[in-house]
């Protein structure tokens, strides 16, 4: 299935969709309360983008913020934990080191808004739904490709214990926690059964290398979508999304990272580099970019990589199949949810085609 032409840019806002109305007279006040200088009127209008939790943009006269809530209705065990968003953000703000944006206040208080939520400062800035990042020059787009690359590398660098992250995950059987987790997601929320899908839970588990026990903090959707770039100069200057970051391995991030690379056409919406004049782009090899990675962190890569393919397309199929349950109840943040969720198939039989390469039969 060819997937549409995606937006250059992400990023854009609207009014408030219907279904993710609230009372904005009380969250002013509430945060009139909670936010030094926050004050005046307020003008709320609700990000394009978004699969998971919706997120809204807030006005007033004393600057913008970005307001990130978990959905109303019945969701998903673990899913949309902004509480743990709101921990993570403000725990690298404040050990520097990782661009962030400022976290100010976790509302826990389900009726000011009727769910969780928390605000951080708006930073400015351009995230690009295409990976190939048209409008942009051949030089600013290498120097992108290697901010994001030194980002993801200071990440994986960071010792989580001494941030106050001591807690924030279990450490080690990474890719064997992971799989259960989608696994069961999965199979809650499939509204049909395919075969593929099916196929990669029984081999996945089955396939992880001995060396599970690496730890780091993994972001867990580190792609350039969930990247703000500086609006004029080609450099990172926010990650943004922490809602599935854990204690992970780090070829967990790494290979969701580089799926731009070995993702097939078709199978999101987002485009791939797969097939792509990446010279002419200016854009490394994935040998080139994954060697850039192990270089500034010292990490070897080891294992199966066809099973990491494998294992991150399973992934997005996934929570894109919890993306499918929340559109068929009329909660999903998104306004493309339908959309994307005809991609399921495709991603299902795309992981199960490298699974077939990393040796299941």
């Amino acid at each position: 299935m060819q997937a549409a032409e995606p937006k250059r840019y992400i990023g854009e806002v609207s009014s408030v969709r219907e279904g993710s109305r609230f009372d904005e007279a009380r969250l002013a006040t509430y945060l009139n309360d909670m936010i030094p200088g926050f004050g005046g009127s307020m003008i709320v209008k609700q990000f394009e983008g978004g699969q998971s939790n919706p997120t809204f943009l807030l006005e007033t006269r004393s600057g913008k913020y970005v307001l990130r809530r978990k959905p109303e209705g019945v969701l998903l065990k673990s899913a949309h934990a902004v509480d743990r968003e709101f921990r993570i953000i403000k725990a690298l703000s404040v050990a520097g080191g990782i661009p962030v944006p400022q976290a100010l206040v976790l509302c826990e208080d389900d009726s000011i808004i009727g769910s969780m939520f928390y605000v951080m400062r708006f930073v400015p800035g351009r995230a690009f739904w295409n990976c190939k990042m048209p409008d942009v020059s051949r030089e600013d787009r290498a120097a992108i490709y290697d901010s994001a690359n030194e980002t993801l590398a200071r990440l994986h660098s960071i010792d989580h214990n001494q941030i106050g992250l001591l807690d924030y995950g279990r450490p080690g059987n990474y890719f064997s926690r992971q799989i259960s987790r989608w696994s069961t997601q999965y199979e809650a929320s499939k509204s049909e059964d395919i075969a593929e899908m099916d196929k990669l839970i029984a081999w996945l588990p089955g396939q992880v290398a001995a060396d599970d026990q690496r730890s780091c903090i993994a972001h867990g959707d580190f792609s350039f979508h969930n990247l703000l770039i500086h609006p004029t100069e080609p450099r990172v200057v926010a990650v943004l999304d922490w809602e599935l970051s854990t204690v992970g391995h780090p070829m967990g991030d790494l290979m969701y990272h580089t799926m731009e690379w070995y993702r097939p056409q078709g199978v999101d919406a987002r485009g791939t580099l797969n097939g792509a004049d990446l010279h002419a782009l200016g854009i490394p090899s994935f040998e080139q970019y994954v060697e850039r990675y192990c270089e500034r962190t010292g990490f070897r890569i080891e294992g199966n990589i066809d099973f990491y393919k494998a294992y991150n397309l399973f992934r997005v199929a996934a929570i894109l199949q919890g993306v499918a349950q929340r559109a068929s109840q009329g909660n999903a943040a998104s306004a493309h949810a339908d959309t994307v969720t005809k991609l399921i198939k495709p991603l299902a039989k795309a992981a199960w085609d490298f699974a077939l390469a990393g040796g299941a039969v």
